[in-house]
């Protein structure tokens, strides 16, 4: 936040994908020195409303929504009220929701498209004016997520890597290899990548969870009648 108030953004940005990486750590970290406790896990929220909400909405207001006025303000208001809707949500559903799939966009994945986002513009000399329209777009988009049942990935799921250990060697280095080469170009791509993968997923699957859906209402209706 002080980056973004001294004009400095991609600091800034870099600062918020940092937030992201120890976001992933201390989770691991507390479990691993049997440290966990329910203060910890409502402290981090709070620590995530600041790093994944307030942070990344002032960052974007101050280096492009401004010239919107009451349209910037707002989404960026809207972003971090919707990272603590989002982050709240979380919280209440954590034991009653499958661990590998997250009910909307991770928080720390929409402020990383954020920074991803500013760091792009800065690696091609884009000026933040460069389709303003797209970036407020973007914010209202990741905001929306955020709050809705869209399903995401969680990449909680062990097993998965345990039945496959090479594949995801190979892939891990590989994929290591690419953003070696192109980080930043490679970070937005894969953030872009995966905040798509839920709409797109949502609506694959439409047909068949209407078909569900008709199905469960049939068998109520039969066993009503019954």
């Amino acid at each position: 936040m002080v980056a973004t108030l001294s004009g400095d953004y991609r600091t800034a940005a870099i600062w918020i994908l940092a937030s992201s990486i120890f976001d992933g750590l201390d989770g691991k970290v507390a479990r691993a020195t049997g440290t966990t406790s329910k203060f910890g896990v409502e402290y981090d929220s709070l620590a995530d409303v600041v790093s994944f909400g307030v942070t990344p909405g002032l960052l974007m207001y101050a280096w492009a929504l401004r010239p919107f006025g009451r349209l910037g303000w707002v989404a960026a208001f809207l972003f971090v009220a919707c990272a603590a809707l989002r982050l709240a949500r979380f919280n209440v559903q954590v034991n009653t929701v499958e661990s590998k799939r997250f009910i909307g966009l991770p928080t720390p994945a929409a402020a990383s498209m954020v920074s991803a986002t500013v760091l792009l513009f800065y690696h091609f000399g884009w000026p933040s004016s460069f389709k303003k329209l797209a970036i407020l777009a973007l914010i209202y988009f990741l905001a929306f997520l955020m709050v809705s049942n869209v399903k995401y990935y969680s990449f909680k799921d062990p097993e998965l890597i345990k039945r496959q250990p090479f594949g995801f060697l190979v892939l891990a280095v590989l994929l290591f290899i690419v953003v070696a080469a192109e980080p930043v170009l490679m970070l937005f791509v894969i953030f872009l990548c995966y905040i798509l993968s839920g709409p797109i997923a949502f609506f694959v699957t439409w047909p068949r969870r209407r078909r569900l859906e008709k199905a469960i209402h049939k068998g109520h209706e039969t066993s009503r009648n019954l």
